[in-house]
């Protein structure tokens, strides 16, 4: 128990380095306001966008999904299919694969399948999902230098070719609730070496709302329902009552 939370607090620690909260050591002085402004200028804010994102789901299979342990299966499951269902309702390109599926880890799961209805699922044999030729084809076919991916395991089969698009120039996502692994301490050490490499973590159904932008979008009503937020529902109901 020690152990762990040593390695938790570590983990936590060393992401609020990253990401500011602590001093570095060795720093000379702390960063000026304009200072702070001016790095902001060179690397200004870009949203996701419809014309800029694809989603790349890489081995959401039967049997990675019983090692699961951040997430319940019913969890997992639900933000998966919701992200591919808001994903579609966006018109965003998608490509999804599997990794030795006929041998060690089983079909993607049938929910999933059904939601990807017309998108080929590629399987492979190597790790990391941008290793094969065919998997890299396909996201560079979508023309998009913004990439969101999902995948189990977290720290490795989002993690890897989320870090190796950030080398490629891509702009990368990992939606971390629709993905899921089989520990604490990968959790943590997944999420940590992502930061570390600058790719942005979030949960998917922001990165939808961030692509949507726009309630007015006549897409809106689509998106929603695929994210399937049952407070979100609940919000809607109230409003229809009362507008009666």
């Amino acid at each position: 128990m020690q152990r762990r939370q040593f390695l938790q607090t570590s983990t936590l620690g060393a992401a609020a380095v990253l990401l500011g909260a602590a001093p570095i050591s060795g720093a000379s002085q702390p960063i000026s306001s304009r200072e702070k402004i001016m790095a902001d200028d060179a690397h200004p804010y870009e949203p996701l966008t419809s014309e800029n994102a694809a989603l790349v789901l890489i081995d959401h299979q039967v049997g990675l999904m019983t090692g699961v342990r951040d997430y319940s299966t019913g969890e997992l499951k639900h933000n998966v299919v919701a992200l591919a269902k808001a994903a579609k309702a966006l018109k965003l390109p998608i490509v999804a694969t599997t990794t030795a599926r006929d041998s060690l880890w089983g079909p993607t799961f049938p929910e999933l399948v059904a939601a990807l209805s017309g998108v080929q699922i590629i399987d492979r044999s190597s790790v990391n999902a941008f290793d094969d030729a065919k998997v890299a084809r396909a996201i560079e076919a979508t023309g998009r230098k913004k990439l969101i991916f999902a995948g189990i395991s977290l720290e490795v089969c989002a993690a890897f070719p989320a870090v190796t698009a950030i080398g490629k120039g891509y702009g990368a996502y990992v939606a971390v609730d629709a993905s899921g692994t089989f520990s604490e301490t990968k959790r943590q050490a997944g999420l940590l070496r992502m930061m570390q490499a600058g790719v942005i973590v979030s949960d998917y159904a922001t990165l939808m709302v961030e692509i949507l932008k726009d309630n007015a979008r006549p897409e809106a009503g689509a998106v929603y329902e695929a994210l399937d937020m049952p407070w979100a529902k609940l919000v809607g109901q109230i409003a229809h009552a009362y507008g009666k």
